[in-house]
């Protein structure tokens, strides 16, 4: 769904996808991914420092994404921004009675 509420049919996904688009599957393969390593890496480290790896490793690359891809300014806006989205994700996960 896009920031309108306008949820795109299969072909805008697919056109989306093949221009390169970020589309709700294609966000959630990727998080996959990343699920997938950590619980690989879960056969040799526990959970409990895994999860602040994985969580340094986002705030890293958010870092660098707001410095050398985006070109944040300001720093707290983005820093605000960030945290309330990964509250909402974090909160949402610990609802769902399937994690």
């Amino acid at each position: 769904m896009d920031e309108q509420g306008h949820k795109p049919n299969r072909k805008e996904r697919r056109t989306a996808e093949a221009s390169g688009g970020m589309t709700d599957r294609l966000f959630l393969e990727i998080a996959d991914r990343f699920i997938d390593v950590a619980n690989r890496e879960n056969r040799t480290v526990q959970a409990t420092d895994l999860h602040m790896a994985f969580l340094y490793a986002a705030a890293r690359y958010n870092a660098h994404v707001a410095k050398n891809v985006v070109a944040v300014s300001e720093h707290e806006p983005f820093v605000d921004e960030m945290t309330k989205a990964y509250q909402e994700m974090l909160r949402n996960h610990l609802a769902d009675p399937q994690v």
